[in-house]
């Protein structure tokens, strides 16, 4: 029987339960039913750090479960939120928001602990002025169709679209042997050929090639298929929406957009997640998990770095040099560095609208650095990867496969008579555990390296104090309260220069509550403090013949005289940064 009270047990008592209830997330890829298990077990035995609540029931009927972690979940302080697996076969990001998730409960479990290196103050930080929000499967019936069958789907495996006439693929396993992979069929017109140096591996023609040629297809079937048109895939696979296209801000549909849905968060994953975003301004962090690539994506996603909010881009560029020092991965500008066609921004993805619209530290992180592992270049502008690949580099890659993934990528073809193309060959690629996510024994150092980085941006939160509250007796019974109100975190109280024009962007305030006994004689009982700064405060020069302070003031004076005899409570408090407040007895 579990304690019901952390605090009931020892620290390292209560890291050993904690490493008790592991699933094993860290060295394997966990179906929904050990997602389930995991998330219910930490709020089963740590009910004082855990809150464990559904976002939303998906089509399929599996929860969007979301972990509040730290104590006092209600009351509202700044929070740092990590979601992955958006995409469905990216379900490494699951793994990582859920080590990050375990390491937060860690610090709290056993305070005097050393966590990746992470200075004690930081820690302490983390723990005692930051709250977690984890949502570790933003597609969660999306991942279990990959997850058992190795069908492709981009993010969930629907689609309501009215009036398809035309034929279109249907991914689905086509041998019976559980797995939906590729299809090869020899096709003069073909543009793939087989590699001579790796066995199993495809490679685009090129004119010198003698043959035999092939087309590639998805393991499926046509639907609508009339017989002779092939329809060629998409990388939608069989489904309308791309959740990453799906958020508010920015949204635009097909054919603008593709991977849009029917309307902005039409569908019920992203919807919830924008509703929870829109109810908590205090998320000033947000962490969107991806793969792969080994690349972080800043905003701004729909401007240049010129046109972008200065004091946001020296944020975002200091972030980009420890996020390089810490984990290994640049940090590239998503509208310079990741628009598949130039000038052509991306609309209603999930970072954008977290940096946008809710005034978030907000970046992608595509998870798993393949290229620089696989030996191959890494190339710039970093979307280049994606895109512009050699012969020679298909061939390490498979040679890679062979010598250091065990051979998980390329797999045999085997002969099939398919009921609608004739003879073909199904099988070849599983790329799910070698290029989309590490292989099973890679994870674990994926999982450090993203929560030693993802801990330091926590502690970057600004953090409210009545600093200083000083009384003075002025006769006939009066009292002079007057109380210092500041800042002490690296980020402002607005968080982000360019968020700090949004109407519910709210300053910070200040108020008296008046105990029995005791009446307000000057002073307005709700007064403005504003905004304050951080000290984090950008473009600041630190050179030794020009080092000065720089940047808004981090703290803000507040009076009131009142009379009479008891107590009272000064608050400070915003939606973005909570509340502080002390009481002040009166003698």
């Amino acid at each position: 029987m579990h304690d019901r009270d952390p605090s009931a047990r020892s620290g390292a008592s209560s890291v050993a339960l904690l490493d008790d209830l592991s699933v094993g997330f860290r060295g394997r890829y966990v179906a929904y039913d050990a997602l389930t298990r995991q998330v219910q077990a930490w709020a089963k035995a740590f009910p004082g750090l855990v809150r464990l609540t559904s976002l939303v029931t998906t089509p399929e009927g599996r929860e969007l479960w979301l972990l509040t972690i730290g104590p006092e979940p209600d009351r509202i302080r700044p929070a740092a939120w990590v979601d992955g697996n958006m995409h469905a076969s990216e379900y490494s990001g699951t793994s990582v928001a859920l080590a990050i998730a375990e390491d937060v409960l860690r610090a709290h479990l056993d305070p005097t602990r050393m966590l990746h290196d992470l200075p004690q103050h930081l820690v302490d930080i983390v723990r005692q002025d930051v709250l977690l929000y984890v949502l570790p499967r933003l597609s969660p019936d999306g991942a279990e169709r990959v997850i058992g069958t190795d069908a492709y789907v981009r993010s969930v495996p629907r689609d309501g679209r009215l009036g398809r006439a035309a034929p279109y693929w249907r991914h689905a396993d086509v041998d019976g042997d559980g797995k939906a992979r590729l299809m090869r069929k020899e096709d003069p017109a073909g543009d793939f050929v087989a590699s001579q140096d790796v066995a199993g591996l495809m490679l685009p023609r090129r004119i010198e090639d003698p043959g035999p040629f092939y087309a590639l297809y998805p393991e499926g079937f046509i639907e609508g298929w009339d017989g002779f048109t092939v329809p060629m895939p998409s990388y939608l696979s069989d489904n309308e929406t791309d959740l990453n296209r799906n958020f508010p801000y920015g949204w635009a549909p097909e054919p603008r957009q593709w991977g849009a849905g029917p309307y902005a968060a039409s569908e019920p994953e992203a919807r919830a997640v924008t509703e929870f975003a829109v109810k908590h301004p205090n998320i000033f962090a947000w962490l969107n998990l991806h793969t792969f690539g080994g690349v972080f994506i800043r905003p701004s996603g729909d401007r240049s770095d010129k046109k972008m909010d200065q004091a946001d881009l020296e944020l975002y560029l200091q972030l980009g040099e420890w996020a390089e020092q810490v984990v290994g991965y640049p940090m590239v500008s998503m509208f310079e560095e990741f628009t598949y066609e130039p000038d052509t921004p991306l609309s209603g993805d999930l970072c954008t609208f977290a940096y946008a619209q809710r005034g978030a530290v907000s970046m992608v992180c595509e998870l798993w650095d393949f290229w620089k592992q696989s030996g191959v270049e890494v190339l710039r502008p970093f979307v280049w990867n994606y895109q512009r690949r050699t012969r020679a580099d298909l061939i390490q890659i498979g040679r890679w496969d062979r010598e250091h993934n065990q051979g998980r990528l390329l797999g045999r073809w085997r002969s099939f008579d398919h009921p609608q193309l004739g003879p073909v060959e199904i099988g070849g690629y599983d790329p799910f555990e070698s290029i989309v996510n590490p292989p099973p024994e890679r994870l674990s150092e994926l999982c450090e390296q993203q929560a030693r980085f993802f801990l330091r941006l926590a502690a970057l939160a600004p953090r409210l104090r009545l600093a200083r509250v000083e009384t003075t007796v002025i006769g006939e019974g009066l009292t002079r309260l007057e109380a210092t109100v500041e800042n002490v975190g690296f980020l402002p109280t607005y968080v982000l220069s360019s968020s700090r024009g949004l109407p519910w962007n709210e300053p910070v305030q200040a108020e008296i509550a008046l105990e029995p006994g005791v009446e307000l004689v000057s002073g307005e009982v709700t007064q403005q403090v504003g905004h304050l700064g951080g000290w984090g405060g950008y473009q600041k020069s630190s050179v030794p013949y020009m080092a000065r302070t720089s940047g808004t003031t981090p703290r803000h004076k507040v009076s009131w005289v009142v009379r009479g005899r008891g107590g009272v409570v000064l608050r400070a408090r915003s939606v973005r940064v909570g509340q502080v407040e002390a009481r002040v007895a009166l003698t």
